[in-house]
């Protein structure tokens, strides 16, 4: 029990912090019966009349300093929507970057607009909404003062781009009823309102100067909104799936979600019967580890709102849960709280052999100070009658803008009821240029033990001793645009006393003028596992247009894994073939020498996306990986009648299994229709 008490009394002197203030931008939003068409254009008489908000800041590459071209942004709002546009003057139209067409890419490859909305202004929390020259979306929410964000949140909004004399103008409308809000006359939000320029790696912001786009903290206000209750919405979203497999009978499934608004601030999700089987199938990749690797999650139910279970010691891992028969989940904000459950049942697993169980997360978090958290998570899982799972306190505590504290407490039961503790304590530093933290970690010799039936432990049974370095040197001269040097330093022992690892990363990062990249990497590493290893690892990496989306790079890496010598090679391709068709490669070439265990290998992946419009695409995934044999095709089909729910799937596959396994699925193909009420 002693040696319990020193974490619990630091982890509660560390909520005694103070702030300082900062002097944040003021904007307001007119608001209007006339209607608006989105289409870029900016014709409606209303956007005249709404105050203009320029005087840009460069967040990089010189922080603080003007934006060096011109913005101009307006919002109007009505009983549905709230308006954005932005006027965006640039000497140089034909070198605007457009290339990404699909529906949640990553934005800032191209030219491009952003709004992130604080609908709470709690400080921390908030929406993104990005556009870019074809009217593309990009949605999201950005969590804990920009500690984690979540891109597979989905917003109805409307979004166009146009090109001017000017440069380009773009238009956002997001739907009021899509978002979480407190109803009420004179109502302010946090606002951030930003531009990307990738050609000269600039970012400019409304507010500023920021330490990083993502500090809700740091946002201005948007102020004297009078805002309704927006109507209670129910979507109950049916589908059907047929799949017909090569030497199988036909299938025949269905199943139904529904999304139901309680109020502005809480809403619930329902689903019976999901459709798991058209989601696309895990990436293979090299493991030179003997740890687990984590696998990122695809599936819709699970995916919206995750960000509020990130923590450091993952306590919950939503891949554990398998196929279900059907799952619950709500999530709300009251005052200074907010919360999350999730509930699900899963199917037998017939490649384990376990039999059904339920899953039952409980998530609640609560504002403290100007814009930190402080936050308590469970997970369990109940199966046969038995019982495991996760339970655990974190904060997230601000000091200044960069000055930061995080801390997790938690204890994992099942089999073992001792030993099963866990905690970290981190103190950090984050400016736009730097990053510094030092991190002590305590795993009890049987936490993960009991956790990983719900969580993500890749070792347990350590005192680990944490601490990295990150710089950015903005150059700007001699053929370069930046430099990013990076260091980490990790040690641990076992709970005995023993030395069981130590690991120095080095890593160095130039950006060119000419588009080219330049980085260097090293790995040194001691290992004890069956007996003492020293591995090491030299990777050098040569890229060309990185900065945008259509690029290349190819790394070779050398040294020692567990006493075998490897060579690796791995390359990347991005490419749009038109402005509608976009192909990616990547390629994994592995060899050891010597290799008892026959694991050199090749990995191929090709994606290929085809845009007819933004709701009518075809989709190609196909992965082989030479050391298992495995050869995986999937090809999907869709159009969507009531974006992003209402759609028509058609789906081929053949040989789709698990992570790292052989697939023996045959010649099969689903057919999906879902229908939005």
């Amino acid at each position: 029990m002693k040696n319990n008490i020193i974490p619990l009394i630091a982890f509660a002197a560390s909520s005694l912090i103070s702030f300082g203030q900062v002097q944040l931008k003021e904007a307001s939003a007119l608001k209007i019966d006339e209607s608006i068409t989105v289409d870029g254009a900016l014709s409606e008489p209303a956007w005249e009349k709404a105050r203009e908000l320029t005087d840009f800041i460069q967040f990089e590459p010189e922080r603080g300093k003007p934006a060096t071209l011109k913005t101009i942004a307006k919002i109007l709002y009505d009983d549905k929507y709230v308006y954005f546009c932005f006027l965006c003057f640039d000497p140089k139209p034909e070198l605007l970057a457009a290339s990404q067409s699909k529906r949640d890419s990553d934005l800032r490859v191209d030219d491009s607009v952003a709004v992130c909305l604080d609908t709470f202004h709690d400080k921390r929390n908030c929406y993104y909404f990005m556009t870019n020259l074809l009217g593309t979306q990009y949605d999201g929410r950005i969590a804990e003062n920009g500690l984690t964000t979540d891109a597979t949140w989905d917003g109805v909004w409307k979004s166009a781009g146009r090109k001017t004399e000017f440069g380009w103008s773009a238009e956002i409308a997001v739907e009021l009823g899509s978002l979480k809000y407190e109803p009420g006359k004179e109502v302010s939000w946090g606002l951030s309102l930003g531009r990307v320029m990738p050609r000269v790696l600039e970012n400019s912001f409304w507010t500023g100067p920021l330490e990083s786009p993502y500090k809700v903290s740091q946002y201005g206000e948007l102020k004297g909104l009078e805002l309704g209750k927006a109507e209670d919405k129910a979507q109950i979203i049916p589908h059907i799936i047929s799949k017909l497999e090569e030497g199988k009978k036909s299938e025949f499934e269905a199943g139904v979600d529904a999304r139901y608004a309680f109020s502005q601030s809480v809403s619930g999700n329902f689903t019976i019967n999901p459709d798991f089987a058209t989601v696309e199938a895990d990436q293979e990749q090299i493991n030179l580890t003997r740890f687990e690797l984590g696998l990122p999650e695809k599936r819709n139910f699970f995916l919206e709102g995750s960000e509020i279970y990130t923590q450091r010691i993952q306590l919950f891992y939503s891949r554990r849960i398998g196929d279900i028969y059907g799952g619950l989940k709500v999530y709300g904000k009251s005052g200074a709280f907010e919360f999350s459950g999730l509930s699900a049942q899963t199917k037998d697993n017939e490649i384990t052999g376990e039999d059904s169980a339920n899953f039952s997360i409980f998530r609640l978090k609560s504002d403290v100070f100007k814009s930190s958290t402080i936050g308590f998570l469970a997970a369990n899982r109940l199966i046969e009658g038995k019982s495991q799972g996760t339970a655990g306190f974190d904060t997230s505590l601000y000091f200044t803008d960069t000055l930061k504290f995080t801390g997790q407490l938690a204890m994992s039961y099942g089999d073992y009821n001792q030993d099963n503790l866990a905690f970290f304590l981190r103190p950090s530093f984050d400016s736009a240029t730097a990053h510094f933290h030092v991190r002590y970690t305590q795993l009890g010799k049987y936490f993960g033990d009991n956790a990983n039936s719900v969580a993500f432990i890749r070792d347990d049974n350590r005192r680990e001793l944490d601490s990295a370095l990150e710089k950015t040197f903005w150059v700007k001269k001699w053929g370069m645009d930046r430099i990013e040097y990076s260091s980490n330093y990790n040690i641990y022992w076992g709970m005995d006393g023993t030395l069981r690892s130590w690991q120095i990363d080095e890593g160095l990062t130039f950006d060119l003028k000419n588009k080219f990249s330049l980085e260097a990497q090293h790995h040194e590493e001691y290992k004890l596992y069956e007996k003492n290893f020293r591995n090491r690892e030299t990777e050098l990496t040569l890229g060309y247009n990185t900065r945008e989306w259509q690029s290349a790079e190819v790394t070779y890496s050398f040294g020692k894994n567990f006493d075998l010598d490897f060579q690796l090679v791995e390359g990347k391709l991005n490419y749009k073939v038109t402005r509608d068709f976009a192909l990616e490669y990547g390629l994994t070439r592995l060899v050891f020498n010597p290799d008892p265990e026959k694991e050199s290998t090749w990995i191929h992946v090709i994606r290929a996306t085809n845009y007819f419009t933004k709701d009518l695409f075809l989709k190609v995934f196909y992965q082989v990986n030479s050391s298992i044999d495995k050869k995986n095709i999937q090809v999907l089909f869709v159009y969507r009648f009531q974006p992003p729910f209402g759609l028509v799937q058609l789906a081929y596959q053949r040989g789709t299994a698990r992570f790292g396994e052989k697939g023996n699925q045959g010649h099969t193909l689903f057919f999906k229709i879902a229908y939005m009420f």
